[in-house]
Order: C-alpha cells, then structure tokens, then sequence
C-alpha cells in the first residue's frame, strides 16, 4: 500500500501552496471588511485570484472527464484539504465552490447538449453563479420523498409551485440559474416521484425573500443561502434534467461527490485551526509558563492529531473507492465520513476555541467560523442520524465479510 502522492499532485500541491501563501492568505483580511449592502457579492479580489489561479492552471480542479482537469478523486483531496484552509476564498478562487460544483457536476451528468450549451459552459468558465433548491421549511427534507414543491406539466411548459429554503448559492447578484427538486408525481415507487428542473432566476414568478444565517453569521460565502418561493413559475419541457422521476437518483449521484468534498475541506480548516494553535501554545503564559506546558492543552493537541488522521485516512480511502468502484459501491464510504469527519473537526475546533478564549470566539480569527461550517455540515447533505440510520441497517443486513 502506497501512501505517496502521484507526480502530478504534487506538482499541482506546490502549485497550489505557493498560490495560497502568495495571494490568498494576503487577500483575506479584505474580505473581512465587505460592506452589509454587498456582503453576497464576490470580493473585488476574487476576479484576480480567479485570472491567476487560471494562469498557473488550478482551474476546475473537481471535476473529472472531459469537462474538467481530469484528476481523480484521490488526486483531488489533498488538493481539496489546501482551499480548506480559507474557505471563503479558495475554493472559488479555484472555481471549486459549492453549489457551483455539484450543479456542474449533475449538468455534466445528466444534462442535454442544449442544457450544457446554456449552463454548464458558463459555470466552467465561472461568468456565472448557480444555486441549488433541495430543502423545503414545511417538510423533513431529511426524507427526500416528502418534498412537496410541484412540477406539473401544462401543454409545452412545466410548472413549479413550491417554497424552498437555505438555498445555496441564490443570494450571489451574479446567479443566474436554480436547479430546483419538486415532485411530478403523486404516485408509484416513492424514488420516482421527483424530478430536478433548471429554472433561470429572473423567471416570472421566483421571489427570493430573505438570505438564511447559520449561528447569527450572514452566511456570505459562495453566495450565501435564499428562502425562496415559486408561484406558478413557467417553464418550457426543456428545463428537465433527464427524465421524468429521476431526480431522487441525480440528487445521489451529486452528493455523494459534494460530501467527500466537503471532508477534504473540513481537514484543511482543522490543519489551520491547529496551526494557530501551536502559535498560541507557545507564544501565551499561564501560571508561570507557557500554554504548551499544561497537560491538558497537550492531551487536546495529540487527541486532535490523532482525529485528523483518522478523518484523512477514511477520506482517502473514500476517494479511492469511489475512483476504482465507483459512487454506488462507496456508499458505506462516504457515509462513514459524512458522519466521522465534521464531528472530527467540530470536536478540534472546540478545542482551538477554548485555548484561544475571548479571541477564539470573536471575528480576529477564523476559528468561530469555520466551527460554525463544521457544525452545519452536520446537517448539510444529510443530517447525522439519517446516515446512522441508512449504514446502521445495511451494515447489520450485510452478512459479507469486509
């Protein structure tokens, strides 16, 4: 068993460091002043990032195949874990932020020629956001079949009824396309009830009316979250992606790519978290020595090492699965890690908090953020419980010797 890097995510991790430590750390104390009024627009500086992380060829990083740079998932990680490290730039710098890349990633998938004509060759090239509409606040969307918006067909138009929340990506001035999930039809096999539709955002009918905050903070990154309802939005036949009924099927196939991404991420901000805290370990004194001499803060940074191992470890096999068995075969996988990992880094980042004290809970420092990302990614995707439930069963079903 081969731990090592292949050449070329090496060459694209050199790449990408020297990028970060040149231009993207440098760029986010000003992202930190965005004015109230703007807050869900890109930062000015991203469009720089943009061009030059284009020039040293970190572009679309995530996506594999012909419309991407063609690395697999396991080439992908740890590239993935670096952007961790500033979230609220690096991704989109690269042009590998939610939702932007699971929608891409389904556009490529399940998309038509004229669907990917229109959408995806915009979204590669990143002239324009996209969000995603999955979540209803009348619904445990937990349990995907409840979803109750409705897309009905009248003559050569679908149209959509239904209200949506915590839409990701809806409140960037430059979005320009939702794909929504709704329901079209009220019977048959539960999993073929739903369908996914690509409405343009300016659509007669759409009302974004409020962005969504998560733990009091305005939730500015990649566009922020929307509630959102559709009254009587027309549509033509076209906007479908796919078929009839195969929404609950496309929904799967992107988040199981979305959630490794979101655990390659989440190790880079517990890395980062942990760079700050060997800085303040060793730089503060407390009862007549340095922080780094109590036993308690030692026991927080070994047991913190060892989670992030851990979390790396079950992310790369993950990755590995998903490249040489595919997404389906990875379920118990990636599962594993959307329940592991956030907790991993929620646990880490509660520890780089309290060493910090008043500075670990305030806007100085990263720390309250990224403990409030890794706290909603319990949620995201599927909160903990449902994925307890689903493995839980299949692993006491499963009578095959792992």
């Amino acid at each position: 068993m081969d731990f090592a890097h292949d050449q070329r995510t090496e060459e694209l991790r050199a790449t990408l460091l020297a990028f970060m430590d040149e231009f993207v750390y440098p760029a986010e104390p000003a992202t930190e002043q965005t004015p109230a009024e703007t807050r869900w627009a890109r930062p000015p500086v991203l469009r720089e990032l943009q061009a030059e992380a284009r020039r040293r060829g970190l572009w679309n990083l995530f996506l594999p195949g012909e419309h991407g740079a063609g690395l697999t998932n396991l080439q992908y990680a740890p590239l993935a874990e670096i952007t961790g490290r500033s979230p609220r730039l690096a991704p989109e710098a690269l042009n590998c932020a939610a939702p932007d890349t699971g929608n891409m990633e389904i556009l490529a998938l399940a998309g038509d020629e004229e669907q990917r004509r229109r959408w995806l060759a915009p979204l590669l090239s990143a002239e324009i956001r996209s969000a995603f509409a999955m979540t209803e606040p009348d619904v445990a969307s937990s349990d995907a079949t409840n979803i109750a918006t409705s897309i009905t067909r009248r003559g050569d138009e679908w149209i959509v009824t239904g209200r949506k929340w915590f839409v990701s990506g809806a409140m960037d001035p430059e979005c320009r396309l939702l794909i929504v999930m709704g329901r079209t039809a009220e019977d048959g096999p539960v999993r073929e009830r739903q369908s996914m539709i690509l409405i343009p955002v300016d659509t007669p009918g759409v009302s974004i009316r409020r962005g969504m905050s998560q733990f009091g903070y305005a939730d500015d990154d990649h566009g922020g979250h929307a509630e959102i309802t559709f009254t009587d939005v027309a549509v033509p036949l076209g906007n479908l992606l796919g078929e009839p009924g195969s929404g609950f099927a496309i929904a799967q196939a992107r988040l199981g790519p979305g959630r490794i991404h979101h655990c390659m991420r989440l190790l880079g901000m517990a890395e980062r978290a942990m760079d700050l805290v060997r800085d303040r370990a060793a730089s503060r004194t407390a009862f007549g020595g340095p922080l780094a001499d109590q036993g308690v803060v030692r026991e927080w940074a070994a047991e913190s090492r060892v989670r992030i191992e851990q979390a790396r470890l079950l992310v790369l096999k993950t990755a590995w699965l998903m490249d040489t068995v595919g997404n389906r075969a990875a379920h118990t996988e990636i599962q594993a890690i959307k329940i592991a990992v956030p907790r991993a880094v929620e646990w880490i980042l509660d520890k780089a908090v309290q060493l910090h004290g008043a500075a670990g809970v305030s806007q100085d420092l990263p720390l309250a953020r990224f403990w409030a990302i890794a706290r909603s990614l319990r949620l995201a995707d599927g909160p903990d419980e449902v994925h307890l439930r689903s493995l839980g069963r299949r692993e006491l079903s499963d009578r095959a010797v792992r």
